[in-house]
Order: structure tokens, then C-alpha cells, then sequence
């Protein structure tokens, strides 16, 4: 492969259900991005069957199959799939290679990305975490909020459908958790935050919800703070489209006369402000109700097309 001004080309590590749909949204998108190789420990998956019959090459597994594909080092970006072990295992073998990694496990050897909020602080980071699929729901809404006032408290609580969350998920979900507090913080900007996940069994199943909670300290300015919550909606959904506001923000205020009593700080006095979201995945390749496995997918794109379009710039070539 050769690079132009219109040919990124990217490897997936990992043919399960994120992997296989990241390859069917880059494949069916008119960016840069190319797949050039799909990698799966399991050679009779149907991401890896999917992948052969889209044209893409499937080299032995794991990525020690990527590094002895002949054309290895065409390959801008490797985005792994995979889990905690397995992304740590691949980081130690692409780390010397110059190929940036997108990291969709909780491993956060690099730092976390949320595309709407801080990717150009990290565009030129070797490795980025995408933190998890509430995360990349919710901690826009924190950070938007963040924007107009000091948010002393944080908390988010996403509801998903029983059927979207698998195996790995449900092994470590007080960890998916903490990834998801800890990127409220440090990404949201919230000074403080907790999150928390619910494992919804209706059938037939239901789209992703979240409920964020911000406390703002002192005065508040609501209309501003409505303002930049809706100017980030936009700017989520233009790469998640299924991601919307499920009512209108909602505005409460304590005063020094009625305040608010937290039993781990004393009494609050300020603005909570709650932003009620929903998230309907795109379907290409997922069902529409796992819309937490679509944020992290349509994150991950997102990223690699901002990264793809930053490098041609600084290049000087079209885009």
C-alpha cells in the first residue's frame, strides 16, 4: 500500500463483536481509513469470515500474525479489540514499531480519549485508551457542564441491555466502573465522580440510557450551562447518531436555607444539574439496542479519521 491523501490504512486485533463491527463502520464510511487486516484467535469466527469475504486480509492469529504480514509497515494504526492481558501483550510487541494503537479494553496504558472532549490534547499520543462505552457517553455531558461552573460531584449511571454485555464485561464490571469514575475526573473535569452500571434483562431489549448527575458549586449560569450541554450533543452525534437527549435538562438549586445534605462531604449548596441520555447503535453489524458497544466503535473511528486528517495536514496533503 501506498500512502496518499485519501488512504489510511488501519489492522484490527480481535474478530469478535467490537472488532467485527469497527471493520463493517471504517469499510462502509467514505474516510481515509482502509482496513488493511483483521487478527482473531479464533479462526472460525465470523468477524474473520466476515473480514476474508470483505476483501480483507486475515493473517495467522494473533498479532503475531500482523507483525509478519508483508506489508506490515503500511499500517498506521492497530486498533485492539481484544482484553486487559491480551492489549498489554500486543503493547509490548507494537511499541517499538511507530504504529499507533487504540486501546478499546479498560487496560489505560495511554491516556483515556473521548473524541468530543480531549483528543487533540492526545493526537500525537502512541497509544490511546477509548475508556468504555458509558464513559464515552457520559463524560462529554460532565466536561460540557464543566465548561461554566466547578462541578464538585459527578455521577452517571448507564442502564444496557443484558444481551450487549459480554463475557469480559461482566467478569470485571466493578473495574469497567471505576475506568468510567476515573475518566469523569480526569477528562470530565468533575472533582469528584462515581459510576455506576445496570444490566437490563428486559426482552425484547432496550437501548442504552444514561443518567448524568452534576453538582455545581456556588452560582450557576443555567442557560449557558443548557447551552454547551446541547453544543456537545451535537458534536457526540455527529459520530454516534443514535445519541440524543431523552428529555430536557433538568435544573435544581440549593440554597444556603434548603441545601443539599451528602453524607460522604456535609451540605451542598449550588446547582444539580441531570442530563438524561439515550443511545441507539447504528446496527450495521450490532443489534440497535447496544448502543454501548456502538459508542466505543464510533469513538474509535472517530479518533483514527481526526488522527488520519491531523497527519495529512501537518503533511500538507489533502484531505
Amino acid at each position: 500500500m501506498t500512502l496518499t491523501h485519501n488512504t489510511w490504512p488501519v489492522a484490527i486485533i480481535g474478530s469478535g463483536d467490537l472488532g467485527t463491527d469497527l471493520m463493517i463502520k471504517i469499510l462502509n464510511g467514505d474516510g481515509p481509513l482502509t482496513v488493511a487486516a483483521m487478527v482473531g484467535t479464533d479462526p472460525y469466527s465470523d468477524g474473520l469470515a466476515r473480514a476474508a469475504r470483505m476483501g480483507v486480509a486475515t493473517p495467522a492469529r494473533g498479532v503475531d500474525g500482523l507483525l509478519a504480514m508483508p506489508d506490515f509497515g503500511d499500517i498506521r494504526i492497530v486498533f485492539d479489540t481484544t482484553s486487559v492481558d491480551a492489549h498489554r501483550a500486543n503493547w509490548a510487541k507494537l511499541a517499538d514499531t511507530g504504529i499507533r494503537m487504540l486501546d478499546l479494553t479498560r487496560a489505560s496504558i495511554g491516556p483515556f480519549c473521548v473524541p468530543a472532549v480531549n483528543l487533540d490534547d492526545h493526537i500525537d499520543a502512541p497509544n490511546l485508551n477509548m475508556v468504555t462505552g458509558d464513559g464515552q457517553a457520559t463524560v462529554p455531558i460532565v466536561a460540557a457542564v464543566a465548561q461554566s461552573g466547578i462541578v464538585s460531584y459527578a455521577e452517571v449511571l448507564s442502564s444496557m441491555a443484558a444481551q450487549s454485555v459480554g463475557p469480559e464485561i461482566r467478569s470485571a464490571i466493578d473495574e469497567f466502573a471505576e475506568t468510567t469514575m476515573a475518566a469523569v475526573q480526569v477528562v470530565g473535569g468533575a472533582q469528584w465522580g462515581k459510576a455506576m452500571m445496570i444490566l437490563n434483562p428486559a426482552v425484547p431489549p432496550m437501548a442504552m440510557r444514561s443518567t448524568v448527575y452534576c453538582l455545581v458549586a456556588g452560582e450557576a449560569d443555567h442557560p449557558r450551562i443548557e447551552s454547551d450541554v446541547l453544543a456537545m450533543v451535537d458534536k457526540v452525534r455527529a459520530y454516534v447518531p443514535g445519541y440524543r437527549l431523552k428529555q430536557r435538562i433538568q435544573f435544581e438549586t440549593f440554597s444556603m436555607a434548603n441545601p443539599l445534605y451528602i453524607p460522604e462531604t456535609g451540605k451542598f449548596t449550588g446547582t444539580r444539574v441531570t442530563v438524561l441520555l439515550e443511545v441507539s447503535g447504528a446496527a450495521g453489524y450490532l443489534p440497535s439496542y447496544a448502543g454501548n458497544l456502538d459508542m466505543m466503535t464510533a469513538a474509535g473511528k472517530a479518533t483514527a479519521e481526526r488522527i488520519a486528517t491531523h497527519a495529512f495536514e501537518t503533511a500538507g496533503l489533502p484531505t
